[in-house]
């Protein structure tokens, strides 16, 4: 009859985080010094292998293996401050321990082996980063585009894996990353594309994305607009809208070609059939603050389809269907 009671039990305590958002930042913050504001400041998951990267703003870089039930500290000193955008931290769509982490008042670096070594990305001591793209094409990661943090939106350009950083013009809303040579972005109306790494632009589009990172997955580049996702099979050449209507601020995050999540007001919406239908995959929690166009920062465990958020100074979750 004990064992009974135990066995049941145990079924009771699985499934009931199952169908909810659950705190899972609580058992690092309990153990790092009270800096300011020492909670959650940025989220993310490798898909390949389902770890859980979580910022701490104050307290450093921290992973979990075991979906966020325990967490290390592995930024060893390279890693600090806060994210403030959801496009802060930047992940090979394919996985494999590829990360970069674009702080705001903090050091930022990438990670080519999921955190055991680092490269530093350093913008030369000014305040940091709002979200950068990343050439994952590249293994050394050279090419980097982005925006400097309250500037003007003066956009960034590395050519040297965020070692260092040449300033080109001012009001880039959003960025993407073919090839070393070949970038798209947008400057509040249409895409222009360069394939010169930035000397040159062309207008390659009069539709107008919102989301701020091409997320380039097999060759194939998908930008979010306000009415669902672009694609691009020739480097950001030309732009064709996917069937099916979505809204949604961050992503898609991939299991396959077919089978992708966005996230945005109506929480992580989901397609099985390459954009052309969606459904709501996990709602958006209750905390209504952690449901933001800028600051929210979402991921995605596809393998284990498990469903992550974070804002800076507010607590991280888990979404377990």
């Amino acid at each position: 009859m004990k064992l009974f009671a135990l066995a049941l039990a145990a079924c009771l305590c699985g499934p009931q985080e199952k169908g909810q958002w659950v705190n899972i930042s609580e058992s690092v913050t309990s153990k790092v010094e009270q800096k300011w504001p020492f909670l959650a400041a940025g989220i993310a998951v490798d898909p390949s292998s389902g770890e859980v990267y979580l910022v701490i703003a104050g307290a450093g870089l921290w992973k979990s293996s075991d979906h966020g039930k325990t967490f290390t500290q592995v930024d060893q000193g390279k890693v600090g401050g806060r994210c403030e955008t959801g496009a802060a931290i930047q992940i090979d769509p394919m996985g494999g321990g590829r990360l970069a982490f674009f702080q705001l008042d903090g050091k930022a670096a990438w990670t080519g082996d999921g955190g055991k070594t680092w490269n530093p990305c350093s913008d030369g001591g000014r305040r940091g980063f709002d979200f950068v793209a990343v050439d994952w094409s590249d293994p050394k990661a050279r090419r980097m585009w982005g925006v400097r943090h309250e500037s003007g939106d003066v956009g960034l350009l590395s050519d040297n894996g965020g070692a260092a950083w040449k300033e080109v013009e001012k009001g880039w809303k959003g960025f993407g990353v073919f090839d070393f040579e070949t970038l798209v972005a947008h400057r509040g109306k249409g895409i222009e594309r360069s394939t010169d790494a930035g000397a040159t632009w062309k207008t390659v589009s009069d539709i107008t994305p919102t989301g701020r990172i091409v997320s380039v997955y097999k060759g194939v580049g998908y930008w979010l607009t306000d009415k669902g996702l672009l694609a691009s099979k020739d480097k950001g050449a030309t732009w064709t809208p996917l069937a099916g209507s979505v809204s949604a601020w961050f992503g898609p995050y991939f299991k396959d070609e077919k089978h992708f999540v966005v996230f945005g007001k109506d929480g992580f919406s989901e397609t099985q059939d390459g954009g052309g239908t969606w459904t709501v995959a996990a709602p958006p929690p209750s905390e209504k603050k952690l449901t933001d166009k800028w600051f929210s920062n979402v991921a995605w465990d596809p393998k284990a389809n498990i469903f992550y958020i974070s804002r800076m100074g507010q607590p991280a979750f888990k979404y377990e269907r």
